[in-house]
């Protein structure tokens, strides 16, 4: 038969890349390899998962008449999920298994990133002291992007695949750049660089701002001048060689802390709190479900289930009467419009929750059959999870069962409350929404047809009052109160009016009081203002609800990479 390899250490190598009807030919470097004794490379496996059953009776065939000096490596990437797993057992368990993790830490990822360069890279730009200089810049930017990953939605709204690819096409484009115009581009390189080259993965707004930001701290004039921190305690270097960098690097580079990519150490207690509770809550599903009761035991899981649903049942409110309060109201006002619509909300979700109750307690009590459905809510209710019928007609929450059921009751009251007599509240709870954004809405039209402006021209002017929720009896004559609002990764000093760093493990404080009114766009007043993005959940993401204007001492950009966001719910 043909050969497939090549002389690799005084050995044929058989080097098959899978995927595109590779598998024939990986087939045959298999029985030429055993026969000859040569290695074989299989390359992403996990791009074949039907033909991994063949590979697996292959081995086991060739295990017993090969060649003592026939070897077999296979690679293949992680599986995002458990459910992703597709490589046999039979393979795992006679393979020696090797990973490559990533580096943990800004060190480390700052060593790694330096590793894909050499001191004849350093050396190949006619403009060495700028090329050297931007680069090792480049090297700290993806280290820091990289790594910001661990932080999670204070960190990237997303996860993005940066690789070690981005930094290099990003180190050709800056020579190429540099061997071509006397002067550095700085706008240009932080363009192709952060728009194209990375920002080619982003895919959330606020995450470009993030990136493009770091690249106007990181790549600037003042750079050249050994005037730059790339964070506090860390200049930028001068001309160095190759190995007085990573020297460098060692000795300069401040311990880690979240300080060095921005962020408030804030942020590493809310990341370790919730990696704790993710494992905590892993520990608590693989636990016995059907252990029956002990001494001093709190009985079998399905007596558990029974008392809490009970409960709930007994707590859970009746439903609103929407032909009733059709009737009450006199003019449908834009607020009117959405107390309406969140009560018809309101009641596709309690009707919900009230019907799989009952369900599930006759199937508890053996007069139905228990579905996969019902077994789904049984389950929730004793991990204290939020069932999946009810997630899919509710608002985003990552709450417990118990917190989410008694938000869920407040929110009702308050719309209960409103309903009233239609008349807006003193101060809104905005957190308490299915759409926090329609009321954010009906802000703007209502003084749109008040004073008869066009709705696209307009804009909401957030203050801050210094006042708290029980300083209102009444609400403005224009715009609304709203309460209910934290704010993550600083705080509002409320004396001083500003936006101010976080106390240390005040990890989402709370805000006061918020006016907000709709004004013309061109009258928004945008000096020494922070867009800060509001949330409702610390996910972030696609929770996100408006962007309110906040007032700063400081360079908005030191919020931008710190993350800062106002949230509904924490």
């Amino acid at each position: 038969g043909k050969k497939l390899g090549y002389t690799f250490n005084n050995r044929n190598l058989h080097n098959v890349s899978l995927g595109q009807g590779q598998e024939v030919v990986a087939e045959q470097a298999l029985d030429l390899a055993a026969k000859e004794g040569h290695w074989v490379i299989l390359q992403n496996i996990h791009l074949v998962a039907k033909w991994l059953s063949v590979l697996e009776k292959k081995l086991e065939q060739l295990s017993e008449s090969s060649h003592q000096d026939f070897r077999v490596f296979l690679s293949a990437e992680p599986a995002p999920s458990p459910e992703s797993h597709v490589i046999p057992q039979g393979i795992l368990e006679n393979s020696i298994k090797i990973t490559n993790e990533p580096p943990t830490g800004l060190q480390a990822n700052l060593h790694r990133a330096l590793d894909n360069f050499s001191q004849d890279t350093l050396e190949m730009c006619s403009q060495e002291k700028e090329f050297r200089t931007i680069l090792f810049a480049l090297c700290y930017f993806h280290a820091v992007v990289a790594e910001r990953r661990r932080f999670g939605p204070q960190g990237w709204n997303c996860p993005y695949p940066f690789s070690t690819g981005d930094l290099t096409i990003s180190a050709n484009v800056l020579h190429n750049y540099l061997q071509a115009s006397p002067k550095v581009p700085y706008d240009d390189l932080r363009y192709l660089i952060g728009e194209i080259m990375y920002g080619g993965h982003i895919t959330d707004d606020w995450d470009r701002r993030l990136c493009k930001t770091y690249l106007e701290e990181f790549i600037k004039p003042e750079m050249l001048e050994g005037e730059l921190l790339l964070a506090p305690g860390f200049p930028l270097p001068g001309n160095m060689d190759y190995n007085g960098y990573h020297q460098y690097i060692d000795d300069a580079l401040p311990p880690e802390s979240p300080h060095l990519y921005g962020l408030h150490p804030n942020a590493q207690i809310g990341f370790l709190t919730q990696s704790s509770e993710k494992l905590l809550h892993t520990v608590l599903e693989l636990q016995p479900r059907d252990s029956g009761s002990g001494a001093g035991g709190v009985g079998t899981r399905e007596e558990t289930v029974k008392a809490l649903l009970e409960e709930l049942l007994e707590r859970l409110g009746d439903e609103f009467n929407m032909a009733e309060l059709m009737a009450k109201v006199e003019e449908r006002t834009p607020y009117a419009v959405v107390a309406l619509q969140e009560c018809e909300r309101m009641n596709v979700l309690t009707r919900e929750i009230r019907r799989s109750l009952l369900e599930l307690e006759l199937g508890l009590k053996g007069e139905l059959t228990m579905t996969s459905d019902m077994e789904n809510l049984l389950n929730s209710l004793f991990l204290d999870m939020v069932p999946e019928s009810w997630v899919r007609r509710s608002y985003p929450s990552t709450a417990s069962l118990g917190t989410w059921f008694a938000n869920l009751l407040a929110r009702s009251n308050e719309l209960e409350a409103w309903t009233g007599d239609f008349a807006l509240p003193s101060t809104v709870w905005l957190g308490g929404f299915f759409n926090p954004q329609s009321l954010l809405t009906a802000i703007m039209q209502t003084t749109a047809r008040k004073n008869k402006w066009p709705l696209d021209k307009m804009a909401l002017q957030c203050d801050v009052t210094k006042k708290s929720r029980e300083d209102f009896a009444s609400p403005p004559r224009e715009g609304a109160y709203v309460h209910g609002l934290f704010m993550e990764g600083a705080r509002w000093d409320a004396q001083a009016g500003l936006i101010a760093d976080s106390r240390l493990q005040e990890l989402t404080p709370a805000m006061p009081v918020v006016f907000l009114r709709a004004i013309p766009a061109d009258k928004q007043d945008t000096r020494a203002m922070y867009p800060c993005p509001l949330y409702k959940t610390r996910q972030r993401g696609p929770t996100y609800v408006w962007t309110f204007n906040l007032k700063t001492k400081d360079s908005p950009s030191k919020w931008v990479l710190a993350g800062v966001a106002l949230l509904l719910q924490v």
